[in-house]
């Protein structure tokens, strides 16, 4: 990780579960965060845990990444105050319980919304910066197991539409790698795949299943980054032992 020393790292959905390790992860490693979330209460207080030497690099931002107009403010004023962006984790994503044919309209169209075209629209400019600056930078998508195959939880608890855009992402994972390389830069893109992971996203029936912990998460993204300039680990699946759905 030394190569990414006082690099600017934007982190989504930092309000809880993996968000929040991985950009105490960051900071810890040396890097400048700037942590988004839509409870940026909760950032704050992340933040107020810090050393005084880490609070310094930690920046705290309230961002929904469903509105393209608050991702453009944030990384305006990431490029005007810090430079640019060098690491880009996209984690921020929604689950909403029901099913396809029963919810309203309006909350499918807003898990898409969030789970792939607030990714798309911050990467979109995290390449900017990166592109302008002749940066060999990194982003990384936080996907999911579900984004690979359609799981049949035991229990009442629904995906929906949380499948159909991890399915999004592995796919727009695959086609931003190919468009980096045509476009002649260095950056590169990492997929990372959990199993069942112990967040707030995890409905209490699912809690006596085999889990993974964000931290898991967190050292596999700490992994990818470390790598050398020339090797690109474009898929991570990590599934906690004994897995069964």
């Amino acid at each position: 990780m030394e190569r990414w020393e006082n690099c600017v790292a934007v982190v989504t959905g930092v309000s809880s579960g993996i968000g929040s390790v991985i950009a105490k992860d960051l900071v810890t490693a040396g890097m400048i965060v700037v942590a988004l979330a839509r409870r940026k209460e909760r950032v704050d207080a992340l933040r107020e845990s810090l050393s005084p030497e880490l609070k310094r690099n930690f920046h705290s931002i309230r961002c929904d990444v469903s509105d393209m107009n608050m991702i453009n403010k944030v990384f305006d004023w990431i490029e005007n105050k810090l430079g640019g962006v060098d690491v880009l984790i996209n984690n921020a994503a929604t689950l909403t319980g029901g099913q396809i044919m029963t919810l309203d309209t309006a909350i499918l169209q807003q898990s898409v919304q969030t789970n792939i075209m607030g990714l798309v629209q911050c990467s979109k400019r995290a390449f900017k910066s990166m592109q302008e600056r002749n940066i060999a930078g990194h982003i990384v998508n936080i996907n999911s197991i579900s984004g690979h195959r359609v799981l049949r939880l035991p229990c009442d608890h629904v995906l929906n539409m949380y499948p159909v855009t991890k399915y999004g992402v592995t796919a727009l994972t695959e086609v931003l790698r190919q468009e980096f390389r045509d476009l002649g830069t260095q950056i590169k893109i990492t997929s990372i795949s959990p199993g069942l992971c112990d967040t707030e996203m995890v409905q209490d029936a699912l809690r006596e299943l085999a889990m993974l912990k964000p931290e898991d998460v967190s050292n596999a993204i700490l992994y990818t980054l470390s790598t050398p300039p020339h090797v690109q680990v474009h898929e991570i699946i990590i599934k906690p032992i004994g897995e069964t759905i």
